[in-house]
C-alpha cells in the first residue's frame, strides 16, 4: 500500500495519516479522476449502443 500511495500521489501513507491537507489534496484528486473515469465510460457506452 505504502508503493503505490507513493506512486500514485507522491506522498507516503504515514504523511497522508497524519496532514489533514495532504488527505484532502489526495481524496480531491480521486474524486476527478473517479468523475473522469465515469465521463469515459458513459462515452464509450453510448458510442457502443448506437
Amino acid at each position: 500500500m505504502e508503493k503505490a500511495m507513493h506512486q500514485a500521489h507522491n506522498t507516503s501513507y504515514a504523511e497522508y495519516s497524519r496532514r489533514l491537507d495532504t488527505r484532502l489534496e489526495v481524496e480531491q484528486k480521486r474524486q476527478r479522476e473517479f468523475e473522469m473515469t465515469q465521463k469515459m465510460h458513459a462515452q464509450v457506452d453510448r458510442q457502443l449502443h448506437k
